[in-house]
């Protein structure tokens, strides 16, 4: 029989809309690098704007995380510290 896999999923509408809005504006960034590189733009500039994408990112990702973190503290769900070792898990595949 197999395991069941823990997952959680964002209930916090306002935080859901703020971590898409900065994948969208992450999304519009990795454009302007696809176009810079196209363009023939220099190395920095194209750097620093896969930084800004790359920072946005996992800025993304932390904020999904530790929303989430919170609600399982809050709901105390019998799964909630299960669900919490899960989200351990993802925050470091992200360190």
């Amino acid at each position: 029989m197999a395991a069941k896999k823990i997952t959680h999923v964002l209930s916090d509408q306002d935080q859901t809309e703020a971590i898409a809005n900065r994948v969208k504006r992450a999304h519009g960034q990795l454009g302007a690098v696809v176009r810079m590189l196209e363009e023939g733009r220099n190395c920095e500039e194209i750097v620093t704007q896969m930084s800004a994408v790359s920072k946005a990112i996992n800025t993304a990702a932390f904020t999904l995380i530790s929303a989430s973190l919170k609600e399982c503290l809050v709901e105390n769900k019998s799964n909630s510290e299960a669900v919490t070792t899960q989200l351990q898990k993802l925050f470091l595949t992200l360190a």
